[in-house]
């Protein structure tokens, strides 16, 4: 579940005014209020204009998303004691990061020696071609773009 945008709060926060005020000028009675409250919770969406309540939105927000192509490239043979800061100034380097995501084991919280770097589409060729089979920290990495990952069902998420 997505946590609600700083508009669609203050449209909350807005109606949660106007029914004190309401309260105040007419005789209130719980039923009245629990009605505003009901309104109030079908209303925000529509007025913030998210995707989910507004369908032509989402096309939109795709369209911004895709004037800044951002593809992923995977960087592999990365050293344990390597951390996000670290990377992401190395591949600054090379062209504008968006985000640096190190996986850890689940179990022992442990870097597992590779990583996923999101940069911008224009920058991954330069970026591939200068850092892979580099040395990074006496570690020779390995970059390339990352795969798509495969959609994960329950019957693949039983190795608890």
């Amino acid at each position: 579940m997505k946590s609600p945008t700083l508009q669609t709060v203050i449209i909350a926060v807005a109606f949660a005014i106007i029914a004190y005020i309401v309260t105040f000028a007419v005789p209130a009675s719980s039923i009245l209020i629990a009605s505003l409250v009901f309104v109030s919770a079908f209303l925000a969406p529509l007025l913030t204009g998210s995707p989910s309540a507004n369908p032509a939105s989402s096309t939109a927000s795709s369209t911004v998303a895709s004037d800044e192509d951002v593809r992923t490239l995977y960087v592999g043979n990365l050293p344990y004691r390597a951390n996000e800061t670290s990377v992401r100034e190395l591949f600054s380097e090379h062209g504008s990061v968006h985000s640096v995501r190190l996986m850890k084991d689940k179990h022992t919280g442990k870097r597992r020696g590779f990583g996923f770097v999101e940069m911008a589409a224009d920058d991954l060729d330069k970026a591939i071609s200068a850092l892979n089979d580099t040395e990074f920290q006496q570690r020779t990495l390995k970059v390339r773009e990352a795969k798509e990952r495969p959609e994960r069902t329950e019957d693949n998420n039983q190795d608890d």
